[in-house]
């Protein structure tokens, strides 16, 4: 059940933080959109990881690399998603990556807390 939770949470925090970007970039240009969500996502990977640490999901010294983790699994799922915008399927199954990439993070950082 802890292990869902972190893969949730992660999915969720990076995934609002990417649309707060995205909206603020658009207020600025049309390329801004972009940018502003692959920052705001990246941001956002960070916090998630603070999030889930905070709440005693991970522990404390596997947060970095659960950050890491999470921003990797986001990079890649925001190039995914705009690679496949012609159909659903590519940007809704592409958001996994980001918490299968922070649960991969915190497994590399040997976080015991995640069994």
């Amino acid at each position: 059940m802890k292990q869902f939770k972190v893969f949730a949470l992660l999915i969720v925090t990076v995934g609002f933080c990417a649309l707060v970007g995205s909206v603020i970039g658009a207020a600025l240009t049309h390329r801004a959109l972009f940018v502003g969500g692959y920052l705001g996502g990246l941001l956002g990977s960070y916090g998630a990881a603070w999030l889930v640490r905070r709440l005693s999901l991970v522990p404390v010294g596997a947060t970095k690399a659960t950050a890491i983790g999470t921003a990797i699994g986001f990079l890649l799922a925001a190039t995914i998603a705009l690679n496949t915008l012609h159909s659903p399927v590519g940007p809704i199954l592409s958001t996994l990556l980001i918490g299968i990439g922070g649960m991969v993070g915190s497994r590399f950082a040997g976080a015991e807390g995640m069994k």
